[in-house]
């Protein structure tokens, strides 16, 4: 008979799942709900560069995606002195800062409200920014009774407006007009 696989325990057949600390928990949880969001968010990420060309853009993106690891090793962890823990810095929020004025300045600076539509990658940008939105809420909702590192909201934060950016340098490097939030007459 054949070894079983490591990717399967069975252990969460009946809607519980361990945090890191080994404590058993709904999947329903808050916790859960915020780094499955989070898992959400960095697939998307993954396949958004599948449409990105500029080599930077996509270590970029690369990058953000180990970063949203160890943001949800924070979120599955209780223990916010647990050693193994790797922080989120100041420094890697100045990081999304200057990716943000990079791709605003390519993209002509803020000129209104724009609609979630354009170059498919431009669209996909869009998804994955209201997808870190949804992030950044589930993360508040677990703040009440868990203390998290101010770096980390900071941090999904700029990356929410870091995605906007790119969705429009996504537009004008497709050569796709951006299309504006005009108010019915």
């Amino acid at each position: 008979m054949a070894k079983k696989s490591s990717l399967y325990t069975r252990k969460g057949d009946r809607g519980e799942t361990s945090l890191a600390s080994g404590r058993r928990v709904r999947k329903t949880d808050e916790r859960l709900e915020a780094y499955g969001t989070l898992d959400e968010l960095n697939s998307f990420i993954g396949l958004l560069m599948a449409y990105v060309s500029d080599e930077a853009d996509k270590q970029r993106l690369l990058q953000v995606q180990s970063d949203l690891f160890t943001i949800g090793s924070h979120l599955a962890t209780e223990d916010t002195d647990a050693p193994w823990l790797c922080p989120v810095t100041g420094d890697m929020v100045m990081e999304l800062e200057r990716a943000i004025d990079e791709a605003d300045q390519k993209a002509g600076g803020w000129k209104g409200f724009v609609l979630p539509c354009g170059s498919k990658g431009a669209a996909l940008a869009h998804v994955c920014r209201t997808v870190c939105r949804r992030l950044e809420r589930r993360m508040y909702a677990i703040e009440g009774w868990q203390s998290l590192e101010p770096q980390l909201f900071s941090y999904v934060n700029r990356l929410s407006d870091y995605l906007f950016a790119l969705s429009r340098k996504l537009n004008l490097l497709a050569g796709v007009e951006e299309k504006m939030w005009r108010k019915r007459s």
